[in-house]
């Protein structure tokens, strides 16, 4: 039975966060793809091998950062399907919290409260 929470309400509906999650996979998996037709073919007309111009070396890195970007939110992503096969999707994984409904629609892989992720946010 997944965890409940007195005073919080309980953790996300399980068929809201699949939907939501599948939605997120699908969104970076179509951004992957996109890096992937965007790679070498463009990169080798962008320049030649040897030819070390700061415009093709900025978009090397640009896309370099895009595509490690979309790695780790696919890995964010694989951690909230493991979360929410184990009864504990939308909880934090570093206090056990409800984490708001709210917050996962907008952030389906969010594994903090807000408070959480950003301390100072809260402080007096």
């Amino acid at each position: 039975m997944p965890p409940r929470h007195l005073g919080y309400g309980v953790p996300m509906d399980p068929e809201r966060a699949r939907q939501l999650l599948a939605a997120e996979r699908e969104q970076i998996e179509g951004e992957m793809a996109a890096v992937e037709r965007e790679g070498p073919e463009e990169g080798d007309e962008r320049r030649e091998p040897g030819d070390f111009n700061s415009e093709g070396l900025y978009q090397d890195e640009l896309d370099a950062g895009r595509a490690q970007n979309l790695k780790d939110r696919l890995a964010a992503l694989e951690r909230a399907e493991a979360r929410l096969a184990e009864g504990t999707y939308g909880l934090s994984v570093r206090s056990g919290e409800p984490i708001p409904d709210g917050r996962l629609e907008v952030n389906p892989t969010a594994e903090l409260t807000v408070a959480e992720q950003d301390p100072s946010a809260h402080s007096a």
